[in-house]
């Protein structure tokens, strides 16, 4: 069993929906996921390059394309809204889905469109991608600014619905603002170590430190670019090291898997933040390859109860804690 707390399929499901195609992840994703041993996912609403400047039309397109995906995966795969879901899904044998939010562009300073998310089905959500919007800033906006008041507000509320608190993508300092005014503990369902990689993307041992104090995890991130500088380390043992680097600085309670895979992806979203010719970590070129990392785990002397925390178990119990 293995649990991605990262992937970006509602994006393929939404691009092939609006060109006509149909029964989409049956099609192009669900061997790759089995094959992988991926039982269960978060999928995010994510407003995908070159749509950055209309985000509200660009959410409302996924969403439809959702709505319609569903009519097809219903016998495969099970929408979850709570714990009780994954139990189902196993019962039922589907593989279960979170709906997520990778950033908040879309709502603007409408902060009840968290609400109308919610009712549609999400259960986690991150107040920025890489921009600067009217709640927060991330990765490539302004260093010195963080989360606004209204910010402030859309992390109460997430606290208040019980929703996944997500800071992979946000700069130093909103990081740092939303931990100090998160009352739930939060995710970074896709980020990597500075110690390892420095690149913006990822995190401190300073914040890897929080996010374990508040109870958190951290998602193992496959995208080779937060792997290693060197193209030539940019493997599947080396993303092992990131892991053992988090479970010495956190506790190996607090390492999970948000492997992000761009396999899907075409060369116009992936040119906004990819620099090299591939995007995947060499031995996991995408989802298929997934259990590899399980296995360069136990190489790596992880023992059978490490791996299985990291493979689902810590995702897990975040889930039944926070959303319940």
């Amino acid at each position: 069993m293995i649990f991605d707390g990262h992937s970006d399929i509602w994006t393929d499901v939404a691009i092939k929906t609006l060109n006509g195609e149909k029964d989409i992840i049956r099609r192009y994703h669900l061997d790759k996921l089995k094959k992988g041993n991926i039982t269960g996912s978060i999928f995010v609403i994510w407003i995908d390059p070159p749509y950055t400047d209309q985000p509200y039309k660009r959410a409302m397109e996924i969403v439809d394309s959702i709505k319609k995906e569903s009519e097809y995966i219903k016998d495969s795969i099970l929408i979850a809204r709570s714990f009780d879901d994954i139990e189902k899904a196993k019962r039922e044998g589907k593989l279960y889905v979170f709906i997520g939010l990778e950033g908040l562009s879309s709502i603007g300073e409408n902060l009840n469109l968290i609400d109308y998310f919610y009712d549609f089905g999400a259960r986690h959500a991150s107040l920025t991608w890489n921009e600067e919007n009217a709640l927060a800033t991330g990765v490539r906006g302004n260093p010195q600014r963080g989360i606004t008041e209204l910010g402030k507000k859309a992390v109460r509320k997430i606290n208040n619905k019980r929703m996944l608190l997500d800071v992979s993508h946000l700069n130093e300092k909103s990081f740092w603002d939303v931990a100090y005014e998160t009352d739930s503990p939060i995710i970074a369902s896709h980020s990597n170590c500075k110690h390892l990689c420095d690149v913006p993307r990822n995190l401190s041992d300073e914040q890897l430190k929080k996010i374990a104090e508040l109870g958190g995890v951290v998602g193992i991130n496959s995208f080779n670019e937060f792997v290693h500088h060197d193209i030539e380390k940019q493997d599947v043992r080396m993303l092992v090291q990131h892991i053992e680097h988090m479970a010495n600085v956190m506790g190996i309670d607090h390492v999970g898997i948000g492997m992000d895979y761009c396999d899907f992806l075409d060369d116009s979203s992936m040119s906004s933040f990819s620099q090299q010719e591939t995007s995947y970590t060499k031995g996991l070129e995408d989802a298929s390859k997934t259990s590899k990392l399980l296995i360069e785990m136990e190489k790596a002397g992880f023992t059978a109860e490490d791996i299985e925390k990291v493979a689902y178990k810590n995702f897990h119990n975040i889930i039944k804690k926070v959303i319940g």
